[in-house]
This record gives structure tokens, C-alpha cells and sequence, in this order.
């Protein structure tokens, strides 16, 4: 017998399911638009492959914990506006 949930059976869509979707929605297009950012920098390829991997940290926290991954992506965008890419 399969133990797996049947998803034909799933319960209708909550009043927070609009608010997840928008947040699922914000963050992504904050993660294009600071890789983006992260591709116009003028450092190192190094850098640059380090800044990726962090956005694609976030990119796999927000399949788990939406509201960390906008929080870290967050920080993120703030270190680059101030100038200081978080290289770590």
C-alpha cells in the first residue's frame, strides 16, 4: 500500500495562501534582480561565484522557510546597496 498523501484530496486554499503566493512571488523577483546586481559588479569571478552561491542559498531556503530566505535575501540586497558585497 502507498503511504503518500493523495493530492487529488488537498484541502482548499486558505486566506493565507494569497499572502504565501505574493511573498513566493516578491522574493523571486528580488533573487533576479540581485543576480543581476551580482552580475554587473565589477569584482572577481571568485566574488562573483561566491555571491551567486549565497543567492542560491536563499533560492533553497525559500523552498523550506519563505519568510528566512526574504530576510536573508534581505540582508543580502542591503550589504550590496551600502556597498558592501557580503562575500561570506
Amino acid at each position: 500500500m502507498d503511504d503518500r498523501p493523495d493530492v487529488t484530496s488537498a484541502p482548499a486554499e486558505g486566506p493565507d495562501d494569497q499572502e504565501v503566493v505574493a511573498l513566493y512571488a516578491l522574493v523571486a523577483e528580488r533573487l533576479k534582480q540581485a543576480h543581476a546586481r551580482v552580475h554587473a559588479l565589477n569584482v572577481s569571478a571568485d566574488a562573483k561565484t561566491a555571491l551567486t552561491r549565497q543567492l542560491l542559498i536563499v533560492t533553497e531556503t525559500a523552498k523550506r522557510d519563505l519568510p528566512e530566505a526574504a530576510r536573508r535575501l534581505s540582508r543580502f540586497v542591503h550589504d550590496l546597496d551600502e556597498g558592501r558585497p557580503p562575500l561570506g
